[in-house]
């Protein structure tokens, strides 16, 4: 790397200030709405999204620091890729908050919770997730494919998922897939991004637990994940996709369980430690 100007710097530094006054006031606005939240519980869902919202913003800004320090100075922050990623995580945290956390349950165990939020328009739920999804990879981007926090970016991918299923309006989602009631390009999109982002998070845990941590949890998320995706399939009434789905769930537990019988017996062979 060669050296940097002092007007390189100057100009990186000059920027980096105007961004950061729109992140202060991005923050200042987080903590009005949380006491909003505190004040009047019974909006508190809608205040959630908003939350999860201009967080999303705030790692744009974040994501936007990097690039200007890769522009000026040919130096990748981690540190602004960082907080972005945190970042990432609180507006994750905030959705589940509304929507749950639930991977491979019926629609019924969140019903409730869904209904709380059943005036938000079918366009505002997609344009969420996406938002959500394209800084999940803008972050996963800007670190690169080798970085330290590779294997972490599987649960973040994940999680992800599993939102942007449970934001879905289930209740109208059937009914919805005809081309004549309007919001049905974004449900569609919607939909697709689901079913990609659920199988996807099944492949990346299981090449997790195969390439990383040989954990049985990581398995059995990548399993729970199958069977969410295999849910939504029976749902919308595609049987065959919903057939091919449950023969793989079939075809990996029986490799679970293969290798958990594997694990137990190399554990009960190995030699007890004797104390001296």
């Amino acid at each position: 790397m060669g050296k940097i100007s002092s007007e390189a710097r100057r100009h990186y530094l000059e920027k980096v200030k105007e961004y950061k006054q729109v992140l202060d006031t991005i923050l200042k606005r987080e903590k009005y709405l949380l006491s909003l939240v505190e004040k009047d519980p019974a909006t508190a869902v809608y205040k959630k999204i908003a939350l999860a919202d201009e967080n999303l913003d705030l790692t744009s800004y974040y994501i936007l620091l990097n690039q200007v320090s890769v522009a000026l100075l040919s130096i990748k922050n981690e540190n602004y890729l960082n907080e972005a990623r945190k970042i990432c995580y609180k507006s994750i945290i905030y959705l589940e908050d509304v929507v749950t956390n639930f991977i491979d349950v019926p629609y019924s165990d969140y019903k409730d919770r869904a209904d709380e939020i059943a005036g938000l328009e079918d366009e505002k739920r997609y344009e969420l997730v996406k938002k959500l999804g394209f800084s999940i990879n803008a972050v996963e981007d800007g670190f690169g494919a080798n970085s330290k926090w590779k294997w972490s970016f599987v649960e973040l991918e994940a999680r992800f998922a599993t939102v942007a299923k449970n934001i879905l309006n289930m209740r109208t989602l059937v009914s919805g897939m005809d081309p004549r009631i309007p919001g049905y390009e974004a449900r569609l999109k919607h939909l697709n991004l689901v079913k990609e982002s659920l199988l996807k998070a099944a492949d990346r845990y299981r090449e997790k637990y195969e390439l990383s941590t040989l954990r049985l949890d990581d398995f059995k998320l990548a399993i729970s994940y199958l069977g969410a995706a295999r849910r939504l399939f029976a749902l919308l009434g595609d049987a065959e996709n919903a057939e091919t789905t449950k023969k793989k769930i079939e075809v990996w537990s029986q490799k679970m369980e293969a290798d958990d019988k594997r694990i137990a017996k190399k554990i009960s062979t190995q030699p007890a430690h004797r104390e001296t």
